[in-house]
């Protein structure tokens, strides 16, 4: 299923789009778009698909999509065919990640907020011990007018700018982030992986390609990203594997060699484990969603 590019337009009198959408299925589509997005679930229950990932979500969560990232969020009927208070309800602000000047977010004073906006492009989901606080600041944002609005929508990002525990949703493979690394080696390491990972990668070849000693690589790889490398492979692996499931134009089978797996056996091992999920059930999740 190829994602759609949804265009947002917010009105001649805005710079940005606040809007509530009560009583239907507000993202029904498998979309993306260049704005940033948050989306604060009110009412509802339902599983979301954001990239590669497939989680349910709740009343009371609130997300983060990043620039150009697929998603979109599948509520349960009940909540579809409900009225009134019962009905699906969700409050969505968008953004253009440049939209207060081209030189706003390279002020030192939004170092962290710029940081966070790159970050989301694989998604966020905002920590549970300060969504009630981002969700009264996202309702009033709603009803305000003038500047009132540009401040509010800062309020929120520099809070999620120095939040801990943001989670990250999509895998790193499945929208290339590369250009949110921070130095020239990691950088070389995560480009070098993207184009070589279907075929085993030597440690030898990717330290030297990290300019260090083997030893040196795994101890540098495993501070910078919190993970091995075998285990960012993996990750990469199994999220192009998730894309060629979503699009739904190839055989399992030939989707986990076309992944770099050497075999269906560790196919399914490795992608059960990343993703709580076999590839089949996952595909069939999406595709009935």
């Amino acid at each position: 299923m190829k994602a759609q590019l949804l265009k947002v337009f917010p009105g001649h009198s805005n710079s940005f789009t606040a809007r509530e959408d009560v009583g239907f299925d507000a993202n029904k589509r498998w979309h993306y778009h260049p704005e940033i997005e948050f989306i604060y679930i009110k009412t509802g229950e339902g599983t979301h698909f954001i990239g590669d990932s497939v989680q349910k979500f709740k009343a009371g969560d609130i997300f983060m999509i990043g620039s150009q990232l697929p998603h979109f969020f599948k509520f349960d009927d009940v909540f579809l065919k409900s009225k009134g208070d019962a009905a699906a309800h969700v409050s969505v602000t968008q953004f253009a990640e440049n939209f207060w000047g081209d030189k706003f977010l390279q002020l030192p004073e939004n170092t962290n907020v710029r940081l966070l906006l790159e970050k989301a492009r694989r998604g966020y989901t905002v920590p549970v011990d300060i969504t009630d606080k981002i969700a009264a600041t996202l309702d009033e944002l709603q009803h305000s007018v003038g500047l009132e609005r540009i401040i509010l929508l800062l309020h929120v990002l520099n809070k999620l700018a120095h939040a801990k525990n943001m989670k990250q949703l999509s895998s790193v493979a499945f929208n290339h982030g590369a250009s949110d690394l921070e130095d020239e080696r990691i950088n070389a390491i995560y480009e070098y992986s993207f184009a070589n990972y279907k075929r085993k990668i030597d440690l030898n070849e990717i330290a030297e390609v990290a300019r260090i000693s083997p030893n040196s690589f795994c101890r540098y790889f495993k501070l910078k990203t919190k993970k091995t490398y075998s285990q960012f492979i993996t990750e990469i692996r199994v999220g192009h594997a998730c894309k060629l499931l979503i699009e739904n134009k190839y055989f399992i089978k030939h989707i986990c060699y076309e992944s770099g797996f050497n075999n269906f056996a560790s196919f399914n091992k490795y992608f059960k484990l990343t993703t709580g999920k076999s590839p089949l059930n996952y595909q069939k999740e999406f595709m009935s969603a």
